[in-house]
């Protein structure tokens, strides 16, 4: 089975799950094309595998003659049914302006070229990884070239704009990753969701995400290592742990802290953060490292004690994730779903958003407590063994097309 695989601005720094969903699906037997709205900004293209996700790539933005007259002949090709589905659903969309009406008419275009690409390379389906303007592509392509298509939501629905309804109705089934945003689209969209709506978290790769040598706790002298990794944005809270690694310092904890990702606000967030590092006097102790490829973020994490997210609403969390795959005790907020990811005391140490005292209580925890830390640790990985292998979406996506003839042990391999 081939299909098209639509990511936003691909390949970005939170990427990595996508492209081992789509290996994972490749030994499952079905190919995915590759296809996305535009590149990213250059600063997030960091993974080892970026260049060669770029070049097998299709990009639908800028448009350009070529796609522009793709998109005409897909229209041309649908007949007069075609073309009224698209103007029906542009005229019938619950936007609230003209102006977002006719962006809905040039997505139109984009999904209509889309179509074209589906039906030169024998698309059997088209999964979009947003329910935003990339789901409004699937969702025009669906109605000129009747390509049936899905969708993965990765975060709150309110994210993703308006028209949600629209998406979801005409989609052949959807996915969520985690129960907490079931909820929330059960109660936003309610009847006109897709029929088969599955509850799929996002993973990892267990087996890279490997320790080399056995996790040690600090043993209360040099630096207590702490590692966060997260795009620099006011929602990763990294202010309020900069805030909890200062409270730590006034404790007689020597904290160092390392935040691995890049700016996505124009630069004014990391400049904030620099200046609240200066305030607190933290330039020796705290360091903005930008985006960090994979490997980067695995050699932080290793050599870490603890690692950190102050995030104040994390949908999930493969970050999270990654550092529990590497037997390391995490301290995270606990907004969002990920509650459904760390059991408080058990795997983790779950704290209060915008909270940096708890934060900084948490991490005094791991700190001082080498025995319970250790414990953490183990559970941590046996967690994400157990639950949030990388693996289990793609096998929801599989089943729901149709291909069961592997194991979750044969596809993990």
């Amino acid at each position: 089975m081939r299909i098209g695989y639509l990511v936003p601005e691909f390949p970005g720094q939170t990427h990595i799950f996508f492209w081992r969903e789509r290996e994972s699906l490749a030994r499952m037997g079905i190919e995915c094309d590759l296809v996305s709205t535009r590149k990213p900004p250059q600063k997030l293209i960091t993974h080892s595998w970026s260049q060669a996700a770029m070049c097998d790539t299709r990009y639908l933005s800028p448009l350009g003659v070529r796609g522009l007259l793709s998109g005409i002949g897909a229209i041309l090709h649908s007949g007069p049914a075609g073309t009224l589905r698209a103007l029906a659903a542009i005229l019938r969309a619950d936007v609230s302006s003209l102006r977002q009406r006719l962006r809905l008419a040039g997505l139109a275009l984009t999904g209509a070229h889309l179509a074209s690409l589906a039906r030169r390379h024998g698309w059997a389906h088209l999964h979009a990884h947003s329910c935003g303007d990339s789901a409004h592509v699937a969702l025009f392509a669906h109605l000129i070239g009747g390509v049936p298509y899905s969708m993965t939501l990765h975060g709150p629905l309110s994210d993703y704009g308006p028209n949600q309804a629209m998406k979801w109705r005409h989609a052949a089934f959807g996915i969520v990753i985690t129960n907490r945003l079931f909820g929330e689209l059960h109660a936003a969209i309610g009847d006109l969701k897709p029929g088969r709506v599955d509850i799929a978290p996002m993973g990892v790769d267990i087996e890279r995400f490997r320790r080399g040598a056995p996790y040690v706790p600090w043993k209360g002298e040099g630096p207590f290592k702490i590692f966060s990794c997260g795009r620099l944005n006011p929602c990763k809270g990294h202010d309020d742990l900069i805030r909890a690694v200062a409270l730590l310092r006034e404790a007689g904890i020597e904290a160092t802290l390392n935040i691995a990702g890049a700016d996505d606000t124009g630069g004014w967030y990391q400049a904030q953060l620099l200046a609240l590092i200066e305030q607190l006097r933290l330039h020796q102790a705290v360091s903005l490292l930008a985006a960090v490829p994979e490997a980067g973020v695995i050699r932080h994490l290793e050599a870490s004690h603890a690692f950190s997210l102050a995030s104040l609403n994390e949908p999930l969390g493969v970050a999270i994730m990654e550092a529990m795959a590497m037997e390391l005790p995490v301290v995270v907020t606990k907004g969002g779903g990920v509650q459904e990811l760390v059991t408080h005391s058990q795997d983790g140490i779950l704290v209060e958003a915008r909270n940096p005292a708890d934060l900084a209580a948490g991490l005094q925890f791991v700190a001082t407590q080498p025995d319970a830390a250790l414990a953490l640790a183990a559970s941590a990985r046996q967690r994400i063994a157990h639950s949030f292998q990388s693996t289990q979406s793609a096998l929801t996506l599989a089943r729901r097309l149709g291909v069961r003839s592997q194991s979750s042990r044969e596809v993990g391999k």
